[in-house]
């Protein structure tokens, strides 16, 4: 099975264009199939601040996690994991190498220790 590879960055760095370029200098020898891990892509008609590739840009290479929810669904860790897992897994099935692409986490050193334990704001409801 090959390695997945992760492309980490603010957004608008090129980190699409970089996925692509991998993509390209692996071809013919392997596929590679890109999987967004940036939330805000996860949702149709989120296009504009997002930096999410329109269908030509991605030149035809493979994009999972990409328009996967309506605006009106609420996204989970836990269910993107599950799908972005089973992604992964069935690119490496078919001999292609995954690509992961994503904007780094907040950094955690500036986050309140009280941050961890603040009741979510469905609390209460």
């Amino acid at each position: 099975m090959s390695r997945p590879i992760a492309i980490v960055g603010p957004t608008g760095t090129g980190k699409s264009a970089l996925a692509l370029a991998v993509a390209e200098r692996l071809e013919p020898k392997v596929s590679v199939e890109i999987v967004n891990a940036d939330a805000m892509q996860l949702y149709r008609g989120m296009d504009i601040g997002t930096a999410k590739l329109t269908v030509e840009e991605r030149r035809g290479v493979p994009h999972h996690q990409l328009d996967v929810l309506d605006v009106t669904e609420t996204a989970s860790v836990a269910r993107y994991q599950q799908a972005a897992a089973a992604d992964v897994e069935a690119i490496a099935a078919r001999g292609n190498v995954p690509v992961a692409t994503s904007r780094p986490p907040p950094p955690t050193s500036r986050r309140s220790p009280r941050a961890a334990t603040c009741p979510s704001s469905s609390a209460g409801r």
